[in-house]
């Protein structure tokens, strides 16, 4: 399986939502009305392609001096576990690195640990992740 990584500017909208979906961010009944102007406004935002279909993505928001968050990381369901996850991550931050950002972060998911820290991050000790509600 051929899987080709790029910097994207806009996406088809539709893999866009797909990708959401199979992630279980989204439902169907929700607005992706502003998903065009999600992508031209990331920072980075990473596409996992097979034969031209989006299989994958990452994107990285940053005010572009000083830090990175690396978020909405996910893979279709049946390209899961061959790699391409931890592909994504590495083109993202080899693009930050590219960019002279260093600090780079994330937010993971439960049970997602192992995978990140085998892509060098480290948990922050003496931090809390928090969410306005």
């Amino acid at each position: 399986m051929g899987i080709d990584y790029r910097v994207i500017k806009q996406a088809d909208l539709d893999e866009l939502v797909a990708l959401y979906k199979g992630a279980g961010w989204w439902e169907e009944t929700d607005d992706f009305s502003f998903l065009d102007k999600l992508v031209k406004n990331t920072f980075c935002f990473i596409g996992a392609f097979n034969n031209g279909k989006m299989v994958g993505m990452g994107r990285a928001i940053s005010d572009g001096v000083s830090d990175a968050y690396i978020q909405d990381v996910t893979v279709l369901p049946e390209y899961r576990n061959k790699g391409i996850g931890g592909a994504i991550i590495k083109e993202l931050v080899n693009y930050l690195k590219e960019n002279k950002l260093s600090w780079i972060g994330l937010v993971g998911e439960p049970g997602t640990q192992s995978f990140y820290e085998r892509l060098g991050f480290k948990v922050m000790k003496n931090y809390i992740p928090m969410l306005l509600k």
